[in-house]
């Protein structure tokens, strides 16, 4: 019997692929679950930007993958295949980090054995919009349940730098001039700091203040549960603030960035200002744009539906649903980097995780009424 799409994923990035395996294993078949992505591959754009910045290993942790549950997380797998207990020891200390080829062998496994290409429908929407019955995704049907993974809304360079000659992204594919500048303080800017390095050039670190030193993107305390349920309870204006400061650049702690950088500087080759100089190079390690009102799809969404925000986030549920398009009826979920209202660490995989396991249930409560 063919079974009509009862939810769609809007995304075919890491977040999309998060949310559709977690509806696999709640029963769903791939006939009844559209997603809509314009690449085959969800990797893809990581895949790019990984690239880019020669990244080797992942920041996050055991269980930083793609599948429904967190355990068994990365770790796990990879103690069985080398058959040893490394990793596992590793990841006791929250200091188990799968490298890159890793991460993404484990995403082409997870695509190929949930039915992900089955449901793929390589369609760009351009517009969501409530109707009687659900969301209409433009004039691609209407479903009663949406979950928007739209990823980040773009890079983002500092003013004056987009269309300057000698600047290029972090997450362009790029090589190293003699002399480079990187601007940011963040993982990227720490990796491309020592990529310059490796590669013998000199390197001016572009910033104003002193980036934090933490093994993940927040503190590990908003990843439990009891950390999460303080953040919930945080009003509107205090929320803005925890956001804000989370964006703060960061990376982590170590000997492995320490010394690199400290041998860098005693032989004059590394060193710190707060403004651009003449640097033949300059790298932009500045992240992505960020807020609804960059994503066409969301800023559209807000407006014609006049949905409340906070800051520049759109305000979410603790479920991640937008309150005011969801009830008994029909979800509407945000994954991913919009989502952060309802997790401060909705980008990351344990993030996109929790936003693909709240919708589950919801979808799940439809199905069996």
């Amino acid at each position: 019997m063919s079974l009509a799409p009862s939810c769609a994923i809007v995304g075919g990035g890491l977040g999309g692929l998060v949310a559709y395996a977690t509806l696999r294993r709640s029963g769903l078949e791939p006939e009844e679950i559209d997603v809509y992505g314009l690449d085959s591959d969800p990797a893809a754009t990581f895949r790019t930007r990984a690239a880019a910045i020669r990244q080797q290993r992942m920041r996050s942790e055991s269980d930083g993958h793609c599948l429904p549950s967190s355990f068994p997380g990365l770790a796990v797998r990879s103690a069985l295949r080398r058959r040893s207990v490394s990793p596992l020891l590793a990841s006791v200390c929250d200091r188990y980090h799968p490298t890159l080829d890793e991460f993404l062998e484990h995403v082409e496994e997870v695509r190929s054995r949930s039915g992900w290409d089955e449901s793929l429908r390589r369609v760009r929407i351009d517009r969501v919009e409530a109707v009687d019955g659900g969301f209409a995704l433009d004039g691609n049907g209407v479903y009663a349940h949406v979950l928007l993974a739209p990823g980040h809304p773009g890079l983002a360079f500092p003013p004056g730098l987009e269309s300057e000659p000698r600047a290029v992204h972090a997450y362009q594919p790029h090589e190293y001039a003699d002399e480079v500048a990187v601007v940011g303080a963040g993982m990227a800017a720490a990796t491309e700091w020592l990529n310059a390095l490796a590669a013998g050039s000199r390197v001016v670190s572009i910033r104003r203040r002193e980036p934090a030193r933490r093994p993940l993107n927040i503190e590990r305390h908003y990843f439990t549960r009891r950390g999460l349920s303080s953040f919930h309870r945080a009003g509107g204006e205090e929320r803005v603030a925890l956001l804000r400061r989370f964006l703060a650049p960061s990376y982590p702690p170590g000997r492995s960035w320490d010394e690199p950088l400290a041998r860098a500087t005693a032989a004059g080759r590394f060193r710190v200002e707060p403004a651009l100089n003449g640097a033949e190079q300059v790298i932009c390690a500045t992240g992505f744009r960020r807020g609804y009102a960059h994503d066409p799809v969301l800023a559209r969404l807000v407006h014609e539906h006049g949905l409340e925000t906070g800051g520049s986030w759109i305000v979410l549920a603790p479920d991640s649903t937008v309150p005011a398009l969801t009830d008994d009826a029909r979800t509407l979920s945000i994954a991913g980097a919009p989502g952060a209202w309802a997790h401060p660490a909705a980008d990351t995989l344990v993030g996109m995780k929790y936003a693909a396991r709240c919708f589950m249930r919801r979808v799940g409560r439809w199905r069996t009424r």
